[in-house]
């Protein structure tokens, strides 16, 4: 039917445009964040690329829920600021006669938005705290640009290193100057190399000395050696019973019913059940009046976006805290969210046959 597929490609029209613009806009912060942590020393400079892409799969299906709705919203709204929407009306068209053509043109949107919810989501979380870990896992000495003083991850220590070119574990002119708050020590040496004992990794200085302040007494210590060892990174790979609930996949989180867990799965479906809810809700907020001078429907769908996404993070918080249960917050909040859409619908609708039924009455009250 002509109306089924002019009203379809438009709304296909706007869902790409506006979800190129929402991506260009949010992968632009990404990467800043991203670079940022790079130069942090926090990830690998050659991870960024794959750390931006796992972030963009994280944050696709809030992007995708928005664009769908903002676009369902605008394109609605033109055809009320057009009056178009009145000639199809006065056809016999009803409100919720348009719901056919955008169910038709958002459902593979929401499939979409299911699959990266709940598969994708937690296995880019998993990639991406991987390449954190193994970074992290590094000692600060692998991690020091040759000629370049770089401060550890804890802050505690400065490094300076001549790395030798045939081995990425070993190094010439090394300088470490190390800080606990109770003293502070500058530690040289000629050479140093990495070794590994267990998940221990150690600094082995040759050919050095080491000077020590204590900064309670000022008493300074000064000690030469011909071999020192220094505890560069203790602990080893985080097992999978302690990985973070966003990190875990959606079978797990049904087998292990914790509280973490619970919260990670209302947030998983809430985006799900949130993204078919703002569809339904974009059909009633688009109405506008073509007299007046100013729109602000889409403002205020907008505004409505942004509370029921914090209410789903609010709902994952008080499931994770015990307070609620998954199924009362699930039905609470994203059965409110339906009954309401259904309700701003069906007021709609009688506003749409209060409008047909005007011009009867008119030639009643002139007879």
């Amino acid at each position: 039917m002509l109306f089924d597929s002019t009203l379809r490609r438009e709304l296909a029209r706007s869902f790409g445009a506006t979800l190129v613009v929402i991506l260009t806009i949010v992968l632009t912060m990404m990467l800043i964040r991203t670079l940022g942590q790079a130069a942090g020393g926090r990830v690998a400079p050659q991870d960024v690329v794959l750390l931006l892409g796992y972030a963009a799969l994280g944050h696709l299906p809030t992007m995708l829920a928005l664009s769908l709705f903002v676009s369902i919203v605008s394109t609605l709204g033109r055809l009320y600021r057009d009056s178009e929407m009145a000639v199809w009306f006065a056809s016999g068209v009803g409100l919720t006669r348009f719901l056919k053509p955008v169910l038709l043109t958002s459902w593979p949107v929401l499939l979409l938005v299911g699959t990266l919810v709940l598969i994708v989501w937690p296995w880019g979380n998993r990639n991406s705290e991987d390449l954190r870990q193994r970074y992290e896992q590094r000692s600060d000495l692998s991690r020091v640009s040759p000629g370049v003083f770089q401060t550890s991850r804890d802050g505690r220590r400065v490094f300076f290193i001549e790395r030798d070119q045939g081995s990425e574990a070993e190094g010439r002119n090394v300088f470490v100057l190390s800080s606990d708050g109770n003293s502070e020590s500058v530690t040289s040496a000629r050479s140093g190399r990495l070794v590994s004992e267990g998940n221990d990794r150690l600094l082995v200085l040759e050919d050095g000395q080491r000077n020590e302040l204590d900064l309670a007494t000022g008493e300074k210590t000064l000690a030469r050696f011909e071999t020192y060892r220094l505890l560069a990174w203790e602990g080893g790979a985080r097992p999978e019973e302690q990985r973070r609930p966003r990190s875990l996949a959606t079978p797990t989180l049904l087998a292990e019913p914790t509280g973490p867990n619970q919260g990670e799965l209302s947030w998983r479906l809430g985006l799900l059940l949130g993204a078919a809810n703002l569809m339904l809700l974009g059909l009633g907020l688009a109405a506008s009046n073509p007299r007046r001078p100013s729109n602000w429907n889409l403002l205020f769908a907008l505004l409505a976006f942004v509370v029921y996404y914090n209410l789903i993070n609010l709902g994952q918080a008080w499931v994770s805290s015990g307070r609620y249960g998954l199924v009362p917050v699930l039905v609470g909040l994203h059965g409110g969210a339906f009954v309401l859409a259904l309700a701003l619908m069906w007021w709609r609708e009688q506003a749409v046959v209060a409008f047909r039924l005007a011009p009867q009455r008119r030639r009643g009250a002139a007879r």
